[in-house]
């Protein structure tokens, strides 16, 4: 599902994308709704959401498994818990095999758990069973980082797992529909090439400011 046309080419920052999908999520109907942003440059989008729906905010933690060499390509996933997975094309393309990035593999997970800890600070998880549950990213590139989080949500028995980013690729959004229940795009633009692209400021969203929008969203 998209909206559009956006009203300008690029958004300002992932706060004012952030704004422009919760002024369309805010007219549609939701049970219970929780917003978990994606660390770290979700989770300013994800503010401005669970702001508009008055929703609890949260995070869900997902790793990028870098392909040697490149380790911006994102050739697979981690979270907490959970088997990592692997996008089988990418895999292919550089001729790799899942065991050749074993390391890599506990690397990112134990990072994802670190970040866990940091973010919740000691709080509890938002129980997510029989509610509506927003996963938000600041964008869609590849999509393997979504994919491993939806998968590790839906084991919470989520009544509807939504994904939602200001902007995705035209082809992991339509690959992502078969984890999510609903993926919610403000823009699937057919020359995408990368997240950073249609952000006038894509300055890299820090731990300190993650945990300044949770304190605010949960005071």
């Amino acid at each position: 599902m998209r909206w559009g046309p956006l009203a300008s080419a690029r958004f300002d920052d992932r706060r004012a994308g952030g704004r422009h999908l919760a002024a369309q999520l805010v007219r549609m109907e939701w049970t219970d709704p929780v917003v978990l942003g994606l660390p770290r440059g979700g989770v300013p989008v994800a503010f401005e959401i669970a702001r508009a729906l008055g929703a609890p905010l949260d995070v869900v933690v997902a790793r990028k498994i870098g392909a040697p060499f490149q380790p911006e390509f994102g050739v697979g996933a981690v979270t907490v818990d959970g088997p990592p997975i692997y996008d089988t094309a990418s895999l292919a393309m550089l001729r790799l095999r899942a065991e050749d990035l074993r390391d890599v593999c506990e690397r990112e997970r134990a990072e994802a758990r670190r970040r866990l800890e940091l973010y919740r600070a000691g709080r509890r998880g938002v129980p997510l069973a029989g509610r509506d549950v927003l996963v938000v990213d600041d964008g869609l590139a590849t999509g393997v980082t979504a994919r491993a989080a939806l998968r590790g949500l839906r084991e919470e028995r989520p009544l509807r797992l939504v994904f939602t980013a200001p902007v995705c690729a035209p082809d992991s959004a339509s690959a992502l529909r078969s984890e999510a229940d609903l993926v919610l795009c403000a823009a699937e633009p057919v020359d995408f090439r990368a997240v950073g692209r249609w952000y006038q400021d894509f300055g890299q969203t820090t731990d300190e400011e993650v945990l300044d929008l949770l304190d605010q969203a949960n005071a």
